[in-house]
């Protein structure tokens, strides 16, 4: 799952920008404090940055300047300054796209999997692999070997995680924590039923027993 930062110090487009991405199945981290945000950036580790120009503290242009001394992250400035010199101190302290406001929510996004899909490859495609396993999360359907199944959505959540997870141990909590940040919540009794759904398709296309439960701990692949 892509971790995008929003470092937007009006809460109300923060928070719009929050629910546009999460309806996008993005994980999205957000910030109320400026004093230190370069640091906070590049701690949080993110996949991809939505940058505004005017803040408080620092400005954008300081802060794009500072990320692209110490990190390659993809950058889109999103701002009501939409003069050219501001598009064009943007792209040269950095940035790899420049969005003024206001904007078309459906371009945004589309410049965001642009982005995503030219610096991270396969995986912003929708596509995720894990040993003999394809996961397309566009169409949520599961395949082994020429075989396939298809999903439901929380189906195709729970091991997109698990998938992404590489082999680790994922909580119970954790699971449900990632699908209440989307529009797919799910209680801890419909969380079992989902799970036994998965691992029953899953040996279907001859994976029986990729999906392994560690009692007491969560579940893995």
């Amino acid at each position: 799952m892509h971790r995008i930062l929003i470092i937007e110090d009006d809460k109300v487009i923060r928070e719009e920008l929050k629910s546009l991405l999460e309806k996008y199945l993005y994980t999205v981290i957000t910030t109320e404090d400026f004093s230190d945000v370069v640091r906070f950036a590049l701690a949080s580790n993110p996949h991809l940055i939505l940058l505004d120009l005017n803040l408080p503290f620092y400005d954008g242009y300081h802060i794009c300047r500072e990320l692209r001394r110490q990190s390659s992250v993809p950058i889109i400035v999103v701002t009501s300054r939409d003069s050219e010199m501001d598009e064009l101190m943007s792209m040269r302290l950095g940035a790899d796209y420049f969005v003024a406001k206001p904007y078309n929510t459906q371009i945004l996004i589309a410049k965001i999997a642009a982005l995503l899909g030219r610096a991270y490859g396969q995986e912003a495609s929708g596509l995720r692999h894990f040993g003999e396993l394809t996961l397309d999360m566009g169409k949520s359907a599961v395949s082994r070997e020429g075989k396939g199944a298809d999903l439901t959505k929380n189906e195709s959540r729970i091991l997109q995680i698990l998938m992404e997870s590489k082999g680790k141990i994922v909580s119970r909590d954790d699971i449900m924590n990632a699908l209440w940040q989307s529009d797919a919540f799910v209680d801890d009794n419909t969380l079992t039923v989902n799970i036994n759904r998965l691992r029953k398709k899953l040996a279907e296309i001859g994976g029986n027993g990729l999906l392994k439960t560690k009692r007491g701990q969560g579940y893995s692949l």
